[in-house]
């Protein structure tokens, strides 16, 4: 017998008075994309966990959202988690939300909602605003495939260093940005993509909503003219990797070796080549590299 629709509401919204935790993603910016079903949950709840309470109370005063509210950010959740699980395990309904857009998408409430699924407690999604689900259907870039890197580390060798190694990546990139670090970051984005087609989506459902195209230094020099286009929170994409005429699967180390070697590159070049292309230390590349050309003697 096939479900009505009262059924699926009532599966998708938890059983009356059972405990549950619901994952409410809340407006970006124009506060008109909540939707319905996230008002009324916001009003039913007993309890509303924020990632900054003061930020999440005008939003709930719009919305007249009269729930008490209670902080849960990254350096109180893992305690937060047992306080939140043993309130739901007792029947509370628990609404999770985040500053702004879905919760644990680069926003606290894994440890929360990891806690209660090993202890088989009610986690409840309502889908709505997510910034890099926003950014993504408007770049114009692959979206078949995209692989999402959250923000990259403040320290520029950690960040170039994950870049580098996205290098060979086919999949769309994504990453969320802040202003005060966009300029740095596409100072890197030239250094390890180079002309790679790069996409800036600012502002996402504000007033000045901007998407910037172009490779990371074109877009660089345009933010360094107009000030104004490094204001905002940044959603980064940047085209994946083009697949190499006469590519097929993976590139194969020994023959990269012996083409190096074959070109006139010296053995301590041709491994610093191979652990930069394929990953691995420099030093077992070398030792590879050594074996092949003692071979052809």
């Amino acid at each position: 017998m096939a479900e009505t629709s009262d059924s699926i509401v009532h599966t998708a919204t938890g059983s009356h008075g059972a405990g549950a935790l619901y994952v409410v993603a809340t407006p970006i910016g124009n506060l008109d994309d909540i939707s319905a079903r996230a008002v009324a949950t916001l009003k039913m709840v007993d309890l509303i966990a924020a990632e900054d309470t003061r930020h999440s109370a005008r939003l709930l005063a719009h919305l007249g959202v009269r729930a008490p509210l209670l902080s849960l950010h990254d350096h109180n959740e893992r305690a937060r988690a047992e306080q939140l699980g043993e309130r739901i395990a007792r029947g509370e309904r628990v609404a999770l939300i985040s500053d702004a857009g879905t919760p644990l998408i680069s926003d606290p409430g894994y440890r929360l909602v990891n806690w209660l699924r090993e202890r088989g407690l009610a986690v409840i999604p309502l889908p709505g605003p997510c910034a890099l689900i926003t950014a993504l259907s408007a770049a114009g870039l692959p979206t078949d495939r995209f692989r999402f890197e959250g923000f990259l580390s403040a320290k520029r060798g950690a960040r170039r260093a994950a870049l580098e190694a996205l290098r060979r990546e086919r999949a769309t990139l994504a990453f969320y940005e802040s202003p005060h670090r966009i300029e740095e970051t596409l100072e890197d984005l030239a250094e390890a993509f180079g002309e790679r087609r790069v996409v800036l989506a600012r502002e996402l459902t504000k007033r000045f909503e901007t998407f910037l195209d172009g490779d990371a230094r074109a877009l660089l020099a345009r933010m360094r003219e107009d000030p104004d286009q490094a204001r905002g929170e940044f959603v980064v994409m940047v085209e994946g990797a083009a697949e190499q005429a006469g590519e097929s699967g993976e590139v194969d180390g020994e023959a990269l070796l012996a083409a190096l070697a074959e070109s006139g590159v010296g053995v301590k070049q041709a491994a610093a080549v191979a652990a930069r292309l394929l990953g691995g230390r420099k030093q077992e590349w070398y030792a590879r590299a050594q074996s092949l050309k003692e071979g052809e003697r």
